[in-house]
């Protein structure tokens, strides 16, 4: 069973235990039940409880909190780790800053600043441990472990790839496993062949196409294998047309391959689709 059991999210966030509780029953966050009916929490839980805890001590009524956090929960980014996410007070609103874009899940005089990537520092010593001896007392499924690689991706990527290994050696075909062990396998200049092989098997689940192809079309590229390359941005088009990451490796193999005109017309469509 993967998550986090409450006394962990209490040391994490520096939280009595039964204030952990008091919280999930009060609706702040939706925990889970593991197999002996304990409370399990998932990351975005830890980000939220940690929200929640500033929010609270900032006097703020209870219901303005959960309306608050009902809405982060719905706006923080879904499909990728929440370590580069800042969330902080200015001007007496609670602004959430995510790369360049930025926004506010609800108004009120807050004092709160804390960075999510301290909280994915606190979480990867566990994850460590759990990639080392398992969960529990049954063994943990594909989806689990695919989840603690996701929770370490950014903070501590070596123990992510442990993960993603982990999740396909229990599920073969689990296709967002492969394709985040693909990404990892890609960065600093890294093994192009095997994250390639693995986009392949990504490829196989209609809901990745898009993204499994572009992160192809970066590992064909890095194999000097342009027009290959080219196809695979072609194809993540084909399922979702108004893709920038698309456009944009799209453009950029065009200006390798001299062909420029057509690399400007899919930076337009980058910049129109943001």
């Amino acid at each position: 069973m993967w998550g986090y059991r409450t006394r962990e999210v209490a040391r994490m966030l520096g939280l009595p235990p039964a204030e952990v509780r008091r919280f999930a029953r009060a609706g702040f966050v939706a925990a889970r039940r593991g197999p002996r009916n304990e409370l399990r929490f998932s990351f975005q839980d830890l980000v939220l409880l940690r929200a929640a805890a500033g929010l609270v001590e900032a006097r703020l009524r209870p219901a303005r909190v959960r309306r608050a956090l009902r809405r982060l929960a719905a706006q923080l980014p879904e499909g990728r780790s929440l370590a580069s996410v800042h969330v902080a007070a200015e001007g007496g609103r609670v602004v959430v800053r995510d790369g360049g874009a930025r926004w506010h899940p609800e108004t009120g005089q807050v004092l709160l600043d804390f960075e999510i990537g301290e909280l994915a520092r606190r979480v990867a010593p566990l994850v460590r441990a759990a990639a080392r001896r398992g969960r529990g007392v049954r063994p943990l499924d594909g989806e689990a472990w695919f989840h603690w690689g996701r929770d370490l991706h950014d903070v501590a990527p070596a123990e992510a790839r442990t993960a993603y290994r982990q999740a396909l050696g229990v599920a073969p075909d689990h296709a967002g496993a492969h394709l985040h062990l693909a990404r990892l396998l890609l960065r600093d200049g890294g093994d192009a062949r095997a994250a390639e092989l693995h986009l392949r098997r990504a490829l196989e689940d209609p809901a990745l196409r898009a993204p499994a192809g572009v992160e192809l079309s970066a590992a064909l590229e890095a194999q000097g294998l342009l027009d290959e390359a080219l196809l695979a941005c072609a194809r993540a088009l084909e399922s979702d047309p108004a893709l920038p990451e698309a456009h944009r490796a799209a453009a950029r193999l065009l200006t390798r391959l001299g062909r420029a005109e057509d690399a400007r017309r899919h930076l337009d469509a980058a910049s129109r689709r943001g």
